[in-house]
């Protein structure tokens, strides 16, 4: 008896989660219980990209991320002991700020990264220069200090690993990585 039970209130609820009472509102896509679905950019039609859910925003940024020709790309690239950011690189970060504009419950960590050449604590140093200069840069495009955490790797973190300019210069950069709900500001 009791088993039957649970099976009945097992399938009502499996129905109830697979039916729709609505297909729109306002405009907005709606999903299975009323709550709006998110469009192609990640943002919720009809409504502010900054109240939509981390698990969105971090599909909106893989997104954006993926269509770095289009547009952000997650990292920046610098010239062999500089720190200074190339056109290139504020270009992308442009598009970072205006992503990060419409997500504005989002908060990032900036890393900073350097190649194999020099000690451990110039790297540190120089990467922590990198990450604070793309820090700055979005400050200064409208984005909050309070949102951006920065760190610095040093040449921990290498993305490729050869004795060549071709390893060298992809290790020579900044990323950005979308915190979790849970991460600290700092």
């Amino acid at each position: 008896m009791k088993r039957g039970a649970l099976a009945l209130l097992f399938v009502a609820a499996y129905v109830g989660a697979c039916a729709s009472d609505e297909t729109s509102k306002g405009g907005a896509d709606v999903v299975a219980g009323g709550r709006p679905g998110i469009d192609a950019r990640g943002n919720v039609p009809g409504g502010r990209p900054g109240d939509v859910s981390g698990a969105a925003a971090k599909a909106a940024w893989e997104r954006e991320v993926a269509n770095a020709a289009d547009g952000a790309g997650d990292r920046v690239f610098f010239e062999l002991d500089r720190s200074d950011l190339t056109p290139q690189a504020q270009e992308t970060l442009r598009h970072q700020a205006d992503w990060l504009r419409r997500y504005s419950a989002v908060t990032v960590t900036v890393e900073g990264h350097a190649d194999e050449r020099g000690t451990r604590e110039y790297n540190i140093a120089l990467g922590a220069k990198r990450a604070q200069a793309v820090r700055t840069f979005l400050s200064q495009h409208g984005i909050n200090a309070q949102r951006i955490r920065t760190i610095s790797y040093g040449k921990e973190r290498p993305v490729a690993v050869c004795n060549d300019i071709s390893c060298w210069s992809q290790n020579r950069r900044a990323q950005t990585v979308l915190n979790s709900r849970h991460e600290a500001r700092s």
